[in-house]
């Protein structure tokens, strides 16, 4: 048989692309950015970077139907930013000659003169695009809430300004590289959790066994107090940009129980990760959605990794099918089987392919190899 590379990941299995661009579309931070972008239109003032103008805030937040909720106008700027870098929206200076894009970093105009907006060119691919489209459009909205939760928290930005008012990085101690490799740490995680066999699978996984995951030594039986302090510190750290990753559509999540949050030692969170499961919720759970799944697969792929998804194999001969699934647990192996053969159904039917008489053929003549028996 040919070599083939081996996974690094057991096959996922995916919704369809269609179903799939229903739950972007259905996810409230995207659904938001739609809306602001079908409302944007001259009367829109953006300052120098794009971002909405405080005075428009109120205006926004109320579209959305949060006009009521203290956090409103934040929701809407987030939505708003996320419309700017998906394409959604675009702004302009208004004296610039060329309509030229507003992201330059510019400042206002001292006389009170603004940027404006309008829909973007990707507006239309929301209803016109296909599911492919949409996805992408989603994607792109994943990096933007992505590259925010990596972002420390406000209070401690406010507390590292210099006096010329910019970020001392070595008093704030954040690398947003380190960061950003860290979230992409967790997420991949929490997809091997949710995949791997005996997994977790379509069940939340608490949020002390995901902590621990990546800071524990596999090699440590009895995690010292330091480990254990690094564990409580990355599941607050996690709680707070699970919280931010949610309304995007990936994860569904419980978080940390307040009351537990404020009582509770380093020993206990992560004695949590050992409970029944009622005392484990109270210790925040988190689940990857199936977009979640799709869009944790596709930037692993981008970044290189290997993570097949079942039907990646549809189209291959059946040589190739079974050397790669001799390597897949039983429950991936037959659904990848099942795939195959499915596929070979459809191309009798339309008369693209060999039938299912003819691929059982081909499949048990691979099995037997050289064997004439």
């Amino acid at each position: 048989m040919p070599a083939e590379p081996r996974p690094t990941l057991p096959p996922v299995r995916l919704h369809s692309d269609a179903e799939l661009a229903r739950d972007a579309l259905a996810a409230p931070l995207l659904s938001r950015a739609v809306r602001l972008a079908r409302w944007a239109g001259p009367a829109t003032r953006v300052g120098a970077s794009g971002e909405l103008v405080e005075e428009q805030l109120p205006q926004a937040a109320e579209l959305l139907g949060l006009g009521a909720d203290e956090d409103g106008q934040a929701y809407a700027s987030e939505a708003w930013r996320v419309a700017l870098d998906t394409g959604l929206v675009e702004v302009t200076d208004p004296d610039d000659d060329g309509g030229g894009d507003r992201g330059d970093g510019g400042d206002a105009d001292a006389e009170g003169e603004f940027g404006t907006a309008a829909p973007g060119p990707d507006l239309a691919l929301v209803t016109g695009g296909s599911p492919t489209d949409v996805l992408d459009l989603w994607l792109a909205a994943l990096d933007t809430v992505l590259a925010d939760a990596a972002v420390p928290d406000l209070d401690d930005l406010v507390d590292a300004l210099d006096e010329g008012g910019d970020i001392d990085f070595d008093r704030l101690d954040w690398n947003p590289q380190r960061e950003a490799d860290f979230l992409d740490g967790v997420l991949a995680n929490l997809y091997l959790l949710t995949v791997a066999e005996g997994g977790a699978g379509e069940n939340p996984v608490p949020l002390p066994v995901l902590a621990a995951s990546m800071v524990v030594p596999e090699d440590m039986a009895d995690p010292t107090d330091e480990v254990l302090e690094q564990v409580s510190d990355a599941m607050m750290r996690l709680d707070d940009q699970f919280r931010q990753l949610e309304p995007i559509g990936l994860v569904e999540f419980r978080p940390v129980d307040e009351q537990l949050m404020a009582e509770a030692d380093d020993e206990e969170f992560t004695a949590a990760a050992e409970a029944d499961d009622e005392d484990v919720s109270r210790y925040g759970m988190v689940r990857l959605t199936p977009l979640g799944l799709y869009g944790v697969r596709a930037r692993m792929l981008e970044a290189g990794v290997e993570a097949p998804a079942v039907g990646d194999l549809a189209d291959k001969g059946a040589d190739v099918l079974l050397d790669v699934v001799s390597g897949y647990p039983d429950a991936a192996a037959g659904a990848e089987l099942e795939q195959w053969l499915a596929e070979a159904a459809r191309g009798a039917e339309d008369g693209t392919g060999r039938g299912t008489a003819a691929a059982v053929e081909e499949l048990l003549a691979a099995a037997r190899g050289g064997d004439p028996g």
